[in-house]
């Protein structure tokens, strides 16, 4: 995966709930593979979420395969760049705890994901100490 420092070119805006699900897409495709299970993991850890209420289970499917075909056009960084310029700032520990879940969720970190998770921090201007705290309590979480 190319890094995610890149071309911040904007084709189309997104609101703050694309670009949460922007930060989880790149997450779960940041070992370069995307399996089913984890769009579907994906969709329901939105799903929860206040930001994602008004969205029924067939409008969350329809932004995942949108995001997913701006992920391959534009890139990871394109799209995390596009991400860190909508998401407000009260909402990125968030985003990063999510793609930290979701990174975790397979209980198998590759250098790549690895990678991702420390580079996303500095994007989203994140402090290494919450940074931190985030994977050790999203760890302890996936433990089970």
């Amino acid at each position: 995966m190319p890094p995610l420092q890149g071309n911040s070119m904007t084709t189309s805006s997104m609101s703050p709930a694309e670009a949460l699900a922007s930060i989880a897409l790149v997450a779960i495709a940041a070992d370069g593979y995307l399996a089913e299970q984890e769009g579907q993991d994906m969709t329901m850890l939105l799903s929860r979420m206040a930001l994602f209420s008004s969205y029924s289970s067939e409008a969350l499917h329809r932004l995942f395969n949108h995001l997913l075909m701006r992920l391959k056009q534009e890139g990871p960084g394109a799209l995390i760049n596009q991400a860190k310029v909508v998401l407000p700032p009260d909402l990125r520990e968030t985003a990063f705890a999510i793609a930290t879940d979701l990174v975790l969720s397979d209980r198998t970190v590759t250098p790549q994901e690895q990678s991702f998770l420390e580079d996303l921090y500095v994007i989203l201007d994140i402090s290494k100490a919450m940074a931190q705290q985030i994977v050790q309590v999203m760890t302890i979480k996936n433990r089970g």
